[in-house]
């Protein structure tokens, strides 16, 4: 009996530790035989089982054949997968090929290079982009007025849009040579996160220019004559940029919209051409109601083949200036209380020409596969840096405000509600600044990372909602009083609309992280597509080559999660020795069991998997949970590995790993086949869930550490616009947190008194009189007593107005709109009518703007 455990352990042992080393076929097959050679000279096992060992290794030997194997097995197996293989259109195949693969791939490995992640350099900024920083940016912060600009005049002061266009605020990523700023990405996020801790007006109208829209698209795919033309224009603000995208029939399913374009002949600028009729009707446009060009995406016909062969080109982008016939711009959205420049904007019978198509008429029907391939890099910075920007706010705020409020004669940061509150803060911001961070600097290396700029925007943005809520609960009726002396009421406000553009939330998380990345990410799978499209032998060999790497990585994934869920981890090897090491080895742990879980998905749902939305979800967050902690620790290393930092580091990939833990046992629960199920479970949970999340106590080191003037605290929050001034809340905060230390021992004596019952009076003033009346603090003290109390009282106040003084005043409101460049004349005359573009395009296209025009 004992020899028989012996050689079972044995063979166990050796298949687990072949499968979790990934060690080749032809080196497994050497050693399996091996072993059952000397079991078979050795051994004292049945004979049939005997047999049926030597029969199961045949197999394995014979796969090693690479003609026997593609004939026997892979021919077959393709047959089935192309029965199987969902249809792809040509655009989720342009999304789906969109950007490059970078760290999410070695988590999709089940098996990450932590020192692939380590060798990445930590970005900085040049000098030059330090100096716009500390010079442009932190003046144009000290010109805007939150309240003057969200209640007052519902935009933007006259003097803020003219240092915009001055100091190239749109020009951020248009390179020198056109007159821009040609910042890196990492640049364009500090701007944008200093602007948004300030103002949630200015970051969104600084950074829709230096997303997505005309001059990143000119830079990538503009003829040159465009670029000439365009860009120093948009350098120097003569021209301001929108791009129209999103129709009123279709919201995040972009690739449904009705706006059409017809190519046909028309006059322009006093000569008859072959040119475009434009019809659109868009909404949720940034900077439309003052844009003087126009980005445009439609679907392209050319119904009398006056451009080429095809009758339908599909979507196209184009530029068209606003000023020509037929555009209609001006209206303005009102997006909660927020009232940067966003409206719709329609076009009736607008006639360009060929040229006006970015790219040229060569470009024809590759709008999608720009906006996607631009998005892959524009998602991971604009919003996750404005939501940064916030964040930091938040936290500088509310600690700060926790510490100088007290409630029951403590700081109300002081009660462990509040600082399980603070801590949460705390963590979530540091994920999403070391995330950023870590991922931008990838960026400016050359990386358009599609999957972890979808990571980021959802996860910043709804990390930073979350850090809105707590910030309201921190501050309690401070916070929901708007006036002049609120400093979180508008950003609480704003929060939805992040969460809403560029992809709706929900969408991303349920169908863009996890259903891209699949596919996009996995070792194997993009390759098995692929040869499944190829005719003839050459698609058999790279299928039977995919596959059977597909085996051996499934294989390797199970057995590599199975180890390291039993033994915790806790012998993978690790690129720290520190305090961090245990969350490396971790994260190598679960994404493994992710790696293996996303296969079984996929191999037991196969193209229903994209129907059940939430299961894909819950796989988009076990990925974005390990992905995230990748970049805290990353983050951590880049900054120095500050050792203060420690709690927020662990409380932050706790948080991470215990939600990665939670979404896998999700997905077992909810999987179809409940067999496959319960067998998942036993190689990614077989002790049970034994991952915990942060504990009481940590979160209280985190509440000491942003309560006071802390260097952990200045590092967490860097970059906001903190400057102590009047009219800046975040500056006089950190103030008043600075003199809490020295008045200290202040308080501890006045304290001390009125516990002896020393004092007549009940109210703080009049207790501080009495003491120095009784000669327990010297007049100095006294004096320095009572202007931090003064200070204390105005920071805590809130606004009271008249029922006259809340009305907002339409001249003030008209006096700060831009004036728009005056409109140049253009043709005398439209050759063709109304009725020429309706027989030029086809039926649908008609039927879709009769709608249109009936709502």
């Amino acid at each position: 009996m004992l020899t028989t455990l012996f050689w079972f352990l044995l063979f166990t042992g050796a298949a687990i530790t072949l499968a979790y080393r990934r060690e080749s076929l032809k080196r497994s097959t050497l050693i399996m035989g091996g072993l059952l050679l000397a079991y078979t000279l050795f051994g004292s096992g049945w004979a049939l089982w005997l047999l049926l060992l030597w029969l199961i290794f045949l197999g394995m030997l014979l796969l090693n054949f690479d003609d026997f194997r593609r004939d026997t097995v892979s021919r077959r197996l393709l047959a089935i997968y192309r029965q199987m293989l969902p249809s792809m259109s040509k655009t989720e195949r342009e999304a789906l090929e969109a950007g490059t693969v970078w760290w999410e791939g070695d988590l999709f490995s089940g098996s990450p290079d932590w020192e692939k992640l380590h060798q990445v350099p930590a970005p900085r900024l040049t000098r030059e982009e330090q100096a716009f920083l500390d010079g442009p940016t932190e003046t144009l912060c000290r010109m805007l007025d939150d309240w003057q600009i969200t209640h007052e005049l519902a935009d933007m002061p006259p003097e803020a849009w003219a240092y915009i266009r001055q100091e190239k605020f749109f020009a951020m990523i248009i390179p020198k040579r056109y007159g821009g700023l040609e910042f890196s990405a990492l640049a364009q996020s500090r701007v944008l996160s200093k602007l948004a801790s300030r103002s949630l007006v200015a970051a969104s109208t600084v950074g829709v220019p230096n997303s997505l829209g005309p001059g990143e698209l000119l830079l990538h795919y503009g003829t040159e004559a465009q670029k000439d033309y365009y860009l120093p224009r948009l350098a120097a603000g003569d021209e301001i940029p929108c791009f129209a995208l999103t129709s009123p029939r279709v919201g995040s399913d972009a690739t449904a919209i009705t706006d059409t374009g017809v190519v046909c002949r028309g006059e322009y600028e006093g000569q008859e051409i072959i040119g475009i009729r434009l019809n659109w009707d868009k909404r949720y446009i940034t900077l439309a109601p003052i844009a003087t060009v126009l980005g445009l995406a439609f679907k392209l016909y050319d119904p009398d083949h006056l451009m080429g062969e095809q009758d339908e080109y599909g979507i196209t982008a184009a530029l068209v200036p606003t000023r020509l016939p037929g555009v209609k711009v001006g209206r303005r959205h009102f997006p909660l209380n927020i009232p940067f420049q966003n409206g719709p904007t329609q076009g009736e019978d607008v006639f360009v020409p060929l040229d006006a198509i970015i790219g040229g008429p060569a470009r024809a029907g590759e709008g999608w596969k720009m906006l996607v391939e631009q998005l892959s890099v524009g998602r991971g910075i604009t919003l996750p840096s404005n939501a940064i920007g916030t964040g930091k706010a938040a936290v500088y705020a509310s600690g700060a405000y926790a510490r100088i409020r007290r409630q029951f004669g403590l700081p109300v940061g002081k009660f462990h509600g509040v600082g399980e509150v603070l801590a949460r803060m705390a963590g979530r911001t540091y994920i999403m600044t070391a995330a950023a961070d870590v991922t931008i600097g990838a960026i400016d290396a050359g990386e358009k990372p599609a999957v972890p700029a979808a990571i980021l925007k959802y996860h910043n943005t709804e990390m930073g909602r979350a850090i809105a809520n707590d910030a309201m609960d921190v501050q309690g009726g401070k916070g929901i009083m708007l006036g002049p002396k609120n400093y979180l009421g508008r950003n609480y406000q704003g929060i939805p609309i992040a969460i809403t553009v560029e992809g709706a939330n929900i969408l991303t998380r349920g169908l863009i992280i996890f259903g891209q990345g699949a596919i996009r990410c996995h070792p194997y799978v993009l390759k098995e597509m692929e040869a499944a499209g190829t005719e003839g032998e050459a698609g058999l060999q790279a299928f039977d080559r995919a596959l059977f790497g597909h085996i051996g990585y499934a294989i390797g994934n199970a057995a590599r999660s199975l180890v390291m869920a039993l033994t915790q981890a806790r012998y993978v090897t690790a690129p720290t020795r520190d305090d961090t090491r245990r969350y490396y080895q971790h994260i190598s742990r679960y994404s493994a069991s992710f790696a293996l879980a996303a296969d079984v998905a996929m191999l037991t749902l196969g193209g229903a998997l994209k129907r059940k939305e939430l299961l894909s979800a819950r796989l988009g967050d076990v990925l974005s949970a390990i992905y995230l902690a990748s970049m805290v620790l990353k983050h951590h290393v880049n900054q120095g590995s500050p050792e203060e930092d420690l709690p927020i580091v662990e409380w932050a990939c706790r948080s991470l790993l215990y939600d990665a833990q939670e979404q896998l046992h999700g997905l077992l629960r909810n999987l179809p086949n409940r067999w496959v199920s319960a067998l998942l479970r036993l190689f990614v949970f077989p002790r049970g869930r034994t991952y915990s999340a942060p504990s009481d106590e940590l979160g209280q080191q985190i509440v000491e550490l942003i309560m006071k003037p802390t260097g952990s605290r200045e590092r967490l929050c860097q970059g906001i616009y903190a400057a102590v001034e009047p009219n800046n809340p975040l500056g006089l905060l950190q103030e008043a947190l600075e003199l809490t230390e020295s008045v200290k021992p202040l308080e501890r004596k006045v304290f001390n008194a009125r516990r002896q019952g020393q004092f007549v009076s009940e109210d703080t003033p009049s207790q501080i009189n009495e003491a120095e009346q009784k000669g327990i603090l010297t007049a100095d003290e006294a004096e320095q007593l009572r202007s931090f109390d003064a200070k204390v009282m105005a920071l805590i106040a809130v606004d009271d107005f008249s029922s006259e003084e809340l009305a907002v005043s339409k001249a003030s409101a008209s006096a700060a709109r831009p004036k728009a460049p005056a409109k140049k004349r253009v043709a005398k005359k439209r050759v063709s009518k109304k009725k020429v573009a309706k027989k030029a395009v086809p039926k649908k296209a008609v039927i879709d703007r009769e709608d249109k025009q009936g709502d």
